[in-house]
């Protein structure tokens, strides 16, 4: 279908005047109407590389029923079929479809949950309409809609430049180039390369400095990034957790092989018949595999997404959640974190330290007259004042992070002048004279730092203001700013919050150390730092890091915990540096120079005001800037660590040792010690409580420190407490055999009990390290373990019972069960305490 309005796809919009891409896209340079941009996006869809659809039952069921567990009980039940034991294939059936309905119905909510918290993390930019600018959300743009392009931005769509301004795009994500590219609206030749068509702006790069003005030509996966995403498929780097989970999963793999063909081969050369062995061995293989871990760790994940929302953390990727748990290094920047964030004017003063009216008239027709990135040092300028109508701007040379400058050319009574205000010492550089025309000597200069460094050590943030008279031109660049005339300084404010020191020490609680990563001036910082309770005895500043090599850096970093007037390369290093020695880093940024920084961390967190570069690169968006927001953040990662830990060790423990003991008892016993059916009947009734879980409650204890996988703790706990396991199991083996002759029916009845009533009981034990009976757990995994039990302990007396081969148990050896059962937590629970704590202690 061809679209009104839509070129074909071999248009080259670099290669044509932007009046020919306008008239091609009819638009204009005003941009479309709201009503034709919303009949485009209804005929192309919205402005994504995919378009998300919501979650499907059908789709999420059709994942559940793919997994490999599913394809051993269908082999399962097509042998017991096989073997005229329709019974035990109508068992395996029936807890196959019981499993994929569970696990579906968990997964279905927890990608409800997620897609209502993505939808509340919403990315805008500001368009063009015929009646003003407004902002909209980035996937709502079409082509012909008109983008307005400043620093900071996040560049949604592939765009014909209009207008360009000292524009610097980084595209390295595209091109690899390592350096800002200049955008220019220069028509280039049909056959350059994409690195080369400067009239264009692509999908996914960002704009550095400088602003402009730019017409929507390609959107979704017609843009060169998208088109490169579908080849690609590029998938994120593994996290620690994923990492961790997948080891884990080998190594069950390998188990469950091994015991298959032990089994399988054990029995058959005692001359059973194979194709029941092979039924057995393969509920035995089963009945060892955490078969609810995906839905269990999608729960636990959404759930603590949903009531870290509730708290004000949105969470971009669910997966990250552990890894937010896992940090024991946040570095942030101070503005908005430890002061208030809201910057005031505390007073615009002339050379001398007097109050002047001049530097406030300057520094406000530059802070009206910018276009570039809205800021708050502006906005405090012009609350204070606003510039004289009669000012005509002329020229702008934008803001960047390597000049920490802006400049304005405008016409007024005064004739053409070039305005300039930014950071003292870099002003201080290109200025030559005073206001009253003295040449600008040593003596001078170093007054003036006297002054800066007075007002800094009180906490205020001090600018530089100059000015030069220029002559008319078309164009002004960088190299103009030279030879100015130092006018003064303007002061700002922004108080320490009031609860930061409490929030800081509340990190150090949780054995957190916050780094305070700031370009702002040193004595600024310092004086900030010492208000929240920060050590500034040891300060690094980007000078320091320049001189500094890596390996000194990497233990320079530990010891440091505020690092001034650092550039955003400088801020990476540091992340890397403090990831070299071991920490897990989280990172506080809500800048376009944050975003390398941000990449580099384990754990990046942005703010809802941040800047769109700066939330794409982020894992957490913050509602609000608080540093006690974050920290109950971080303390819902852990409880959701914590939590899905809890599966894993105590299914896979107790499931180990049953299946051991079953094993071998299958092989010294003249039947089975469970049918294929009871197996996978015991299997799927211990894990019900598993689903309350994740929302167990959490001892206070297990969150005071990070939390990371440690392989070496899942291991010990499988071997330890599953060889514990079977010598109970192996005791009531001999106790049914020995000392009431059970037949086949008595003894598989009593031991699965007996089994079940283990691998409930353990859970209770082992899902905290205090003494089982002195934490409480969440209602709903009590009430289910309570349920589960006593459906045990009546699973031999309900009507029907016999087709599963149970019979009533005399209260004989319904005693005996319980009295082993009641033993055995006794003994988990001193073995706990000499081997869970100490490997916990390690793992954390």
């Amino acid at each position: 279908m061809v679209v009104v309005g839509i070129p074909s796809s071999d248009f080259k919009a670099w290669s044509e005047s932007s009046d020919a891409v306008l008239a091609a896209l009819r638009s204009s340079p005003l941009g479309l109407s709201r009503e034709e941009s919303a009949r485009r996006r209804a005929e192309l869809g919205p402005n994504a590389l995919r378009a998300q659809r919501p979650p499907s039952r059908l789709r999420t069921l059709a994942r559940q029923a793919k997994g490999p567990l599913v394809l051993l009980l269908v082999i399962a039940a097509v042998v017991s079929a096989f073997t005229g034991d329709l019974i035990d294939a109508g068992i395996v059936l029936t807890i196959m479809l019981g499993t994929i309905l569970l696990g579906a119905s968990r997964e279905y909510r927890a990608e409800r949950m997620l897609l209502e918290l993505r939808a509340r993390v919403r990315s805008e930019i500001t368009v063009r309409r015929p009646n003003g600018p407004e902002q909209t959300s980035t996937d709502e743009l079409v082509p012909g809609d008109v983008i307005e392009l400043g620093a900071g931005t996040l560049i949604p769509a592939d765009a014909r430049l209009l207008s360009a301004q000292d524009l610097f795009v980084t595209q390295a994500v595209l091109t690899g180039e390592s350096f800002p590219i200049e955008k220019t609206t220069v028509v280039v030749a049909p056959t350059a390369p994409l690195a080369e068509r400067s009239s264009l702006v692509l999908s996914g790069t960002s704009v550095r400095t400088g602003t402009g003005t730019a017409v929507i030509t390609e959107i979704g996966a017609a843009t060169h990034f998208g088109k490169l995403a579908e080849r690609l498929r590029l998938r994120p780097p593994e996290a620690e957790f994923d990492r961790g989970l997948r080891h884990y999963g080998y190594v069950l793999m390998a188990t469950m092989l091994v015991m298959v063909v032990v089994v399988l081969t054990a029995n058959v050369l005692l001359g059973r018949p194979p194709l029941a062995m092979l039924v057995f061995a393969l509920a035995l293989a089963v009945g060892l595999s955490p078969e609810l871990l995906p839905a269990i760790l999608n729960v636990n994940l959404a759930a603590g997404a949903q009531i870290m929302a509730q708290h004000g953390v949105l969470v971009r990727r669910l997966s990250a959640i552990e890894n937010l748990g896992s940090i024991d290094v946040l570095c942030t920047d101070k503005t908005g974190t430890l002061t208030e964030g809201v910057v005031s004017l505390e007073g615009a003063y002339g050379v001398d330290g007097q109050p002047s009216a001049e530097v406030l008239q300057v520094a406000a027709i530059n802070a009206a007259l910018q276009t570039g990135l809205a800021n708050p040092l502006d906005a405090a300028i012009l609350v204070a004042t606003q510039p004289p109508p009669e000012v005509v701007k002329l020229a702008e040379i934008p803001y960047d992070f390597v000049r920490k400058r802006l400049s304005v050319v405008v016409r007024d009574g005064g004739g053409v002048r070039l305005l300039t205000k930014g950071a003292f010492q870099h002003l201080l550089e290109i200025s030559s004279e005073l206001p009253s025309g003295q040449p600008l000597g040593e003596v001078e200069r170093a007054a003036l730092s006297e002054r800066f460094e007075a007002w800094s050590r009180e906490g205020l943030r001090v600018l530089g203001v100059a000015q030069r008279s220029i002559e008319a031109r078309p164009g002004y660049r960088r190299e103009d700013e030279e030879g100015l005339r130092f006018l003064g300084f303007l002061c700002f404010s922004d108080r320490p919050k009031a609860g930061a020191r409490q929030a800081l020490e509340e990190m150090a609680r949780l054995h957190v150390a916050v780094k305070v990563i700031t370009g702002d001036a040193r004595l600024v910082a310092e004086h900030v730092a010492q208000a929240v309770g920060i050590d500034v005895q040891q300060v690094l500043s980007g000078h320091d890091l320049d001189e500094m090599k890596d390996e000194a850096l990497w233990h320079a970093a530990e010891r440091t915990q505020l690092f001034v007037e650092v550039d955003p390369n400088q801020k990476e290093r540091i992340i890397l540096a403090l990831k070299k020695t071991g920490h897990v880093v989280g990172f506080l940024g809500d800048g376009v120079n944050d975003a390398p920084a941000m990449h580099a961390s384990d754990t990046s967190v942005s703010v809802d005001q941040a800047t769109e570069v700066a939330k794409d690169a982020a894992d957490f968006v913050l509602l609000e800037r608080d540093l006690d927001v974050l920290r109950r953040g971080i303390e819902e990662g852990r409880k959701t660590f914590v939590n899905t830990q809890k599966y894993i060790l105590t299914t896979t423990s107790a499931n180990l040792g049953n299946m051991v003991s079953m094993a071998f008892a299958s092989v010294v016993l003249p039947f089975l010690p469970l049918t294929a059916g009871q197996v996978l009947l015991n299997n799927l009734l211990s894990d019900i409580p598993a689903i309350g879980l994740a929302q167990d409650s959490v001892d206070p204890e297990a969150i005071l420190r990070p939390r990371r996988w440690s392989m070496s703790l899942v291991l010990r706990f499988m071997i330890a407490f599953g060889l514990l396991s079977s010598l109970f199991d192996l005791l009531t083996f001999a106790s049914l055999w020995f000392l009431f002759s059970a037949k086949v029916s008595l003894f598989q009845t009593g031991w699965f009990v007996e089994s079940l009533l283990t691998e409930l009981l353990i859970a209770m034990v082992v899902r905290t390290r205090r003494p089982f009976w002195k934490s409480r757990p969440s209602k709903l995994f009590a009430g289910l373990t309570a349920g589960v039990i006593v459906l045990t302990l009546a699973s031999s007396y309900i009507p029907g019972s016999s087709r599963l081969g149970f019979t009533p148990l005399p209260l004989s050896v319904l005693a005996l069960v319980v009295g082993i059962s009641a033993a055995y937590v006794l003994t988990t629970e001193l073995l706990k305490r000499r081997l869970l704590v100490r490997a916990a202690d390690e793992a954390s």
